[in-house]
């Protein structure tokens, strides 16, 4: 079984240019049914599917993980049937669980300035915070993408990133000039580690800082500042293409910046737009508080 699981990984890995944690994610949702129905590609059935969704489900995995355990099964059984192994594929039409259309998570202008300048003093280490918050704030890349950066991605006079996203796709994308000077104040202190690793942004031993490394850092200054919910580097993400799309930009240019490859994908944020427009309007429009009045007082 694992023969094929890992020829299955090594399809993704050099043909599809999938990311090592990607990888590691297929891996597990792929070992995990085969714990699960016990059998060989070849005898399992549409039941057999259905039946480890369901259990995924009842152990209280979320919809959407579920849905992505799902997705990689597919996925794996489309390529046994393409290279010859099996004749079917029985995931192809075990309908995904419903997942409730939730809103991304965003921080208003002021938490944002606030979280990209929590960072203070001098030294390697908060000056490199800095350098980060402010770049996936001004930048909105993802963390994989920040974390991937090297040096000689950097284009400081132009005030350009070039960033590597998924299927290892290139784009050229702007960054605003705090970010740009904080990553200059940076890359001082950077300069007197020493290290040999292209890496731009470093761990404390001077190597490539990881994707989990940046997660913890934008972590610990949102928890800092008091800022309730889950924050991540995604969320700095959402907030810049939220901003963005406040600010007046065009559904297409976010959508470049962003490297999505649907404008589908992108659409979302004009549902975080007009969400953020009701409660201003709620709040501040004279017709709207003269509507609340009347409900208390009918209330009464």
């Amino acid at each position: 079984m694992n023969n094929y699981i890992d020829k299955f990984i090594r399809y993704l890995e050099v043909e599809r240019a999938v990311s090592a944690h990607t990888l590691r994610a297929y891996r597990k949702d792929l070992e995990d049914f085969f714990e699960y129905v016990k059998t060989e590609p070849d005898k399992i059935d549409m039941i057999d599917v259905r039946g480890f969704i369901a259990e995924q489900i009842k152990k209280g995995f979320n919809k959407t993980t579920v849905s992505r355990r799902l997705a990689s099964i597919r996925s794996f059984f489309k390529f046994l049937c393409r290279e010859g192994y099996i004749k079917s594929n029985p995931a192809k039409l075990v309908a995904n669980p419903k997942i409730p259309k939730l809103l991304p998570r965003f921080l208003s202008v002021d938490d944002a300035f606030s979280l990209v300048e929590k960072p203070e003093g001098i030294g390697f280490m908060p000056v490199r915070d800095r350098a980060i918050l402010e770049l996936l704030y001004s930048s909105g890349i993802r963390v994989s993408e920040l974390s991937g950066l090297n040096i000689d991605d950097l284009n400081i006079k132009g005030n350009l990133i070039k960033v590597r996203g998924k299927g290892r796709k290139e784009r050229i994308v702007p960054v605003g000039s705090k970010a740009i000077d904080a990553i200059k104040s940076y890359m001082i202190e950077r300069m007197l580690i020493k290290s040999k690793d292209r890496a731009l942004f470093l761990n404390r031993m001077g190597t490539r800082l990881t994707d989990r490394g940046v997660r913890r850092i934008v972590v610990k200054y949102a928890k800092a500042l008091g800022i309730s919910g889950q924050i991540g580097p995604h969320t700095l993400r959402h907030t810049f293409a939220t901003h963005l799309l406040q600010g007046g930009a065009d559904l297409r240019v976010i959508q470049e910046l962003l490297g999505h490859s649907s404008l589908s994908t992108t659409q979302k944020y004009t549902h975080l737009d007009i969400t953020h427009l009701m409660d201003i309007y709620d709040k501040a429009h004279p017709f709207a508080r003269e509507s609340e009045n009347l409900k208390i007082k009918s209330s009464k």
